[in-house]
């Protein structure tokens, strides 16, 4: 069933109402108004709806767990949720979700967009406002296929080590600004990958909190077959925090950006605390690298 008017003019609660009682199997909402239209939290629980899109000047006020046990496609087009719990609340009920498209243009009152569905498949983040970041906290270990827009991101993986990751769409073409931050071995596969699929990139951050001990040296990183177009013609920034220099892997990663970056204005290397003989090896390490770009100024603090 499909709806699309101004609530103003319809009673939307009423017609849903019957449309629920008649075993609704899906439920297309579009409001076009200027006030919020409330959905009813009386509908949160429904044995047979398996597909719900919602759309526009939709509040969604969740205070407690939902009961959507067959839904399997929910798709939020520039909705607004009351809290973060709603969020919460909502997703929590729908324990067969497979597909879910969230698309916002406007800032949220959630401060963290947590996603933690087992059932999930398919998942689809589209944010089209660039005043401050949002935070989706994601636990989906059933994803199979992932799609982000977004212009800026920081990716903070902790929960699970990257053996292997969803096939991502398409490409991030609007993504500027990248900050990675890992605690897991082989995090330097989902960085190469951002870069592969981040053409217009022109600030990276890497925060890398894991020490040599508890990383595997013998998990080699291998070097791209071809130079990310971001490295070539975008790249200005690069910046890595908590840089220790002690494996392989790492020290041949920091050169190859060096190597490859032709665009590259300022690369800061955050050393952590070190012997000054060992820091005066790694500086000299790093400045020895042959820059793509000749403007490149090294940092070390």
């Amino acid at each position: 069933m499909n709806f699309g008017c101004d609530p103003r003019i319809m009673d939307f609660e009423i017609l849903i109402g019957i449309a629920f009682g008649r075993q609704l199997r899906k439920l297309v909402l579009k409001v076009y108004s200027g006030d919020w239209f409330k959905f009813p939290t009386s509908l949160y629980n429904s044995e047979t709806l398996e597909t719900l899109e919602l759309y526009h000047c939709i509040l969604i006020d969740v205070p407690f767990p939902v009961c959507l046990k067959s839904l399997r496609t929910l798709n939020l087009h520039e909705v607004e949720f009351v809290n973060d719990e709603s969020v919460v609340n909502l997703l929590a009920g729908c324990i067969s979700l497979e597909n879910l498209v969230i698309h916002q243009t406007t800032d949220l009152n959630v401060k963290t967009f947590t996603i933690a569905v087992p059932s999930l498949q398919r998942l689809t983040v589209i944010v089209e406002y660039y005043e401050e970041f949002s935070v989706f906290v994601v636990n989906t270990p059933s994803l199979k296929y992932l799609k982000i827009e977004v212009q800026r991101l920081s990716l903070k993986v902790s929960l699970v080590e990257i053996f292997s990751l969803p096939p991502i769409s398409n490409t991030f073409y609007h993504l500027t600004y990248l900050e990675l931050s890992t605690y897991k071995p082989k995090w330097w596969n989902l960085l190469t990958l951002m870069l592969d699929t981040s053409p217009n990139l022109q600030v990276l951050k890497i925060f890398d909190f894991m020490t040599s001990q508890e990383q595997r040296p013998w998990e080699k990183w291998n070097e791209p077959k071809n130079v990310p177009e971001c490295l070539l013609l975008h790249l200005e920034t690069f910046v890595w925090t908590c840089y220790e220099g002690k494996l392989e892997n790492e020290i041949e990663l920091a050169k190859y950006i060096l190597r490859n970056a032709r665009r590259l204005k300022k690369a800061t290397f955050s050393i952590i605390e070190i012997n000054p003989d060992k820091r005066v090896e790694m500086v000299g390490e790093l400045k020895s690298v042959v820059r793509a770009s000749n403007s490149c100024q090294l940092v070390f603090i």
